[in-house]
């Protein structure tokens, strides 16, 4: 059986160019003992794998040019030669990039038992779900009487945190570009205020008109702008979540920091930057409160899809564009 896969053929300065990513074939080797072989159905991209195009370290080791790229998948499994999986099991790995994956089994899940859609598992009741549960309750501690602000809010991360806030009886917040991305927002009872077409004082402003007892947790996705109007609303001992900072993911040179970082200190505020991965011991709790809320229609989650392996370096891409609203995934 022949696996296709996309390549890394060399590390990108700046917003990665399309030619970087070489889609290749390969005869895969008989399974071994311990493997299971799975036809990829769903494949995750994400603001995150821009790291592992840097060729450095970071928390991930970054991915090897001309070897097969990897993130997030939900496929079937058509061969095994371990006891745990069987022909027909829907599962969740970390072999995307490719229509086939071939892989040890101590890195394949099994589909937990929600009455949702696979796809869901890459997404709300996945990762950035679970990226969005622990930075709100885990590290920001997230309270019913908390002012809450989020950036990039209307993403696969920002979107879920909007509405366990709002679930938990907080005033929320929520940072966004594109109109109908602001209309989502109020829809679910968020008040929506715009970036676009602002400085940082100018998104201050609109931060204190939507939030006039500023702003006790700030979840922060985007950095920048973003990040320096946060600060000037924070309320004392308020809590800042860093889970990411796309706006400067592919910046050729340093970014200067906040001009007002000190607001930290004025307000004996935390900033805390978390890596999801750090707090995967608590994905079954995280699973047994969200999960029936998603199940049950009460989590409005949001999903954009390309089609075809082919167009997964242009889903990629298109995360730095804005072009997504909630998750964005390809579905094979």
């Amino acid at each position: 059986m022949q696996m296709r896969f996309f390549t890394l053929t060399d590390y990108p300065v700046g917003l990665p160019d399309r030619t970087l990513f070489t889609l290749e074939t390969q005869t895969l080797p008989e399974l071994d003992e311990g493997e299971v072989r799975i036809r990829n159905r769903w494949l995750s991209v994400d603001p995150y794998m821009r790291g592992r195009m840097s060729g450095q370290r970071t928390y991930v080791a970054p991915f090897e040019l001309g070897k097969p790229m990897e993130g997030g998948a939900v496929g079937e499994v058509i061969a095994s030669k371990d006891a745990h999986f069987k022909e027909g099991d829907l599962v969740s790995h970390m072999g995307g990039w490719r229509d086939i994956a071939q892989l040890p089994a101590s890195g394949v899940q099994k589909l937990p038992n929600i009455d949702v859609p696979e796809q869901a598992f890459l997404g709300v009741l996945g990762m950035p779900g679970m990226t969005a549960w622990a930075g709100l309750n885990l590290i920001a501690e997230c309270q019913s009487s908390d002012k809450v602000l989020v950036s990039a809010a209307s993403g696969a991360v920002g979107s879920l945190v909007v509405q366990l806030a709002k679930a938990k009886g907080c005033h929320v917040v929520g940072i966004a570009g594109a109109e109908h991305k602001l209309e989502w927002l109020a829809s679910r009872g968020v008040e929506a205020v715009s970036y676009r077409n602002k400085n940082a004082e100018e998104l201050e402003r609109a931060i204190a008109q939507a939030s006039p007892e500023g702003v006790d947790v700030y979840f922060e996705n985007v950095g920048g702008i973003c990040l320096e109007a946060a600060l000037g609303q924070l309320n004392e001992h308020a809590r800042i979540a860093v889970c990411g900072m796309i706006g400067s993911y592919n910046d050729t040179a340093p970014a200067p920091g906040p001009s007002n970082l000190s607001q930290l200190v004025v307000r004996k505020a935390r900033m805390q930057g978390f890596i999801v991965a750090d707090h995967w011991h608590r994905y079954a709790d995280f699973l047994d409160e969200v999960g029936p809320q998603v199940a049950a229609g009460q989590i409005d989650y949001q999903e954009t899809v390309e089609e075809t392996l082919e167009r997964t370096p242009d889903a990629f891409l298109a995360l730095f564009e804005g072009a997504n609203t909630g998750k964005m995934i390809v579905k094979l």
